[in-house]
């Protein structure tokens, strides 16, 4: 836990007030740190922060010739499709279930970079999940990179202003934090580096890797659909990229109890199933909460898991070779019947009521 208290970079407004409470800037005070996080000129350690947001400034133009040249109804359906069901499931299979939990393994590398790519990179794994590990460690505590009690725009811009891992760790720390990743595949930093870069990822390695990533994406729709479905798909992306920073804040109630018996049976921090992150990611966020280990979070019959289809599938393919499934131990400690006691007293007396009325 103390490695957890300090892994992460923390704001100018701390995580806590002088009575040890959250701290709750003002959106004034959100902004202002955010715009000092993205400046490369004054510290060239903000670089990934910086290219976070720039991928998604990329994404823009896409999106602008799909609404104003490229807009159709059948390019508006795939706009959909991708942005809400598949960019969301894959955030769910790649960087949640696998980069952080470790939910399931991988029977080698290759099927490893084959998830990995499934859809536009634009979240780097490392804000993505050293950040969550936090999260549930300190989940609505101080210390939450993205506590929904901080407000809307303090999840919002959490992967710029609370996300980042610290810059200042000693080699000890630096190498936890690099186990925390090393199943994922990614090439990290060396200490040395890391103290030039402030980061696990290598900026030559991650922008070569997106490079790539985009550049086979956008020719493989180009040649399937012209550019407007190129469009439409990397506009949408740029949707998805926005709308993904408001779901933690969404998921954990906006920062009240909204919590509902028989619903969400979690009750250690204020996540909430939800349906359409549910259906349309498979993340349901209580469920997920009780068993965050778990490659299905999905365990009532209604709540159906697309990011488990796909696990199931490529187990089912050879391609995944181990992973854990928390369902029977949900249904068992939540919804097994229990058995209804009566006093034997109780029954005497029935039985004699009975006995009286039949006479």
């Amino acid at each position: 836990m103390a490695f957890l208290n300090t892994v992460l970079e923390p704001p100018a407004y701390g995580w806590t007030d002088e009575l040890g409470n959250l701290s709750k800037p003002t959106n004034k005070q959100i902004v202002k740190e955010f715009f000092k996080r993205l400046n490369v000129f004054s510290d060239k350690k903000n670089w990934l922060s910086f290219l976070s947001w720039s991928l998604v400034l990329a994404l823009v133009p896409f999106l602008g010739l799909f609404i104003f040249k490229y807009f159709s109804i059948t390019g508006l359906i795939v706009a959909f499709v991708y942005s809400m069901i598949i960019m969301g499931t894959h955030g769910t299979i790649w960087h949640h279930r696998y980069c952080t939990h470790g939910a399931y393994t991988f029977k080698n590398k290759f099927w490893r970079f084959f998830t990995q790519n499934l859809t536009l990179k634009i979240i780097p794994e490392e804000i993505y999940a050293v950040s969550h590990h936090v999260h549930h460690a300190l989940s609505d505590q101080p210390g939450d990179p993205y506590n929904a009690q901080g407000g809307f725009m303090y999840c919002f811009l959490a992967d710029v202003n609370h996300q980042p891992i610290a810059r200042n760790m000693d080699e000890a720390s630096y190498n936890k934090c690099v186990n925390l990743m090393k199943h994922t595949g990614i090439t990290v930093n060396t200490y040395k580096q890391y103290q030039k870069w402030g980061t696990l990822a290598n900026p030559t390695r991650t922008v070569i890797g997106i490079i790539l990533n985009w550049g086979f994406w956008f020719a493989a729709f180009y040649l399937l659909g012209g550019l407007p479905l190129a469009c439409a798909v990397f506009g949408s992306a740029g949707i998805w990229a926005v709308g993904v920073r408001t779901f933690n804040y969404e998921g954990h109630g906006k920062g009240k109890d909204m919590r509902r018996d028989g619903v969400d049976h979690n009750r250690e921090d204020m996540s909430i199933n939800q349906l359409w992150p549910g259906y349309v990611a498979g993340e349901w966020h209580n469920n997920h909460h009780l068993y965050p280990k778990s490659a299905r979070s999905g365990f009532k019959p209604y709540q159906f898991d697309l990011a488990w289809c796909y696990i199931k599938m490529m187990s089912m393919l050879g391609a995944v070779s181990s992973y854990r499934d928390s369902k029977a131990d949900f249904l068992k400690e939540y919804c097994t019947p229990v058995p209804v006691v009566v006093p034997v007293a109780v029954l005497v007396a029935d039985k004699a009521n009975v006995l009286v009325a039949a006479e």
